[in-house]
């Protein structure tokens, strides 16, 4: 609930802010911050972003993941009757089923994982690929081709899949044998630090010029995919508990799929006063 309600404020704050720079960071940032309903947005994010650590410290990366991935449905609640937005019948069935079929994946690889079973070779091939993903969807949303809103899609898809990069890595730092500071003195600290300050300015930038619902969702599928298939290679949670389980899996990949197809629509909020 915390997360989307964070992006929600965090939409109404980014679009009364001055366009980040990708030149200017540290000014995009501050503009950012000088927008309250930002601000707000922004430390309601660190709340549910200290939630979820404690999570992946606590329990499996499939199990978090499908909790986490139920709040799809909270973003459209509060959406539709707390900031504005006009939701359509196809934008609800999408968010929806996106949102079952994320947790049917969570739960259907859910298994006992631990950090001997943790593989760091497989850690390294997924977060680099993840990784190269990201920074190639920031690549491509910058060609000038492109409509503000396909822009939006784009960098709200590659902010997800950094913040899923950061929340392997600290899964896997969790897990880990504790060395200096409890293990936080780490590379994959710095991993999950590089992927978060690029997805902090894309996931702002695709607020600014995406449509609010649509990114906000884009981006929870994102990040909760990109996680989930890190608990399957990295963490060997299992792709499924004989046929039946292996088959609901495949069929939930497949309502993820088409709940995002279905996302893209006439969502729009009213506008409200800094």
């Amino acid at each position: 609930m915390a997360t989307n309600l964070a992006f929600l404020f965090k939409h109404r704050g980014a679009v009364l802010a001055p366009p980040i720079e990708v030149r200017h960071p540290l000014r995009s940032a501050a503009g950012l911050f000088r927008s309250r309903w930002f601000a707000v947005g922004w430390s309601v994010a660190v709340v549910a972003w200290f939630l979820h650590v404690g999570a992946l410290a606590l329990a499996p990366l499939s199990i978090v993941q499908a909790v986490l991935s139920g709040g799809l449905v909270f973003l459209a609640v509060f959406a539709e009757r707390y900031f504005g937005f006009q939701l359509g019948r196809r934008q609800w069935v999408g968010v929806t089923i996106t949102a079952a079929g994320l947790v049917v994946i969570g739960l259907t690889g859910a298994g006992a994982n631990d950090t001997e079973r943790a593989s760091l070779a497989a850690l390294i091939t997924v977060e680099a690929a993840i990784f190269a993903l990201g920074a190639a969807l920031v690549r491509i949303s910058a060609r000038r081709h492109l409509g503000p809103r396909a822009e939006g899609r784009l960098l709200g898809a590659a902010a997800g899949a950094l913040f899923g990069v950061s929340a392997v890595a600290i899964k896997y730092i969790t897990d880990a044998t504790p060395g200096p500071l409890l293990g936080w003195v780490s590379p994959w600290t710095l991993t999950a630090m590089i992927a978060g300050v690029i997805a902090f300015y894309a996931s702002a930038r695709s607020l600014q010029i995406g449509d609010g619902v649509e990114v906000i969702a884009l981006t929870s599928v994102a990040a909760n995919l990109a996680a989930i298939l890190g608990g399957m290679i990295v963490f060997h949670d299992p792709i499924g508990s004989g046929p039946a389980g292996i088959t609901a899996r495949f069929l939930a990949f497949c309502l993820v799929i088409a709940g995002a197809a279905l996302m893209p629509g006439p969502m729009r909020a009213t506008p409200h006063a800094s």
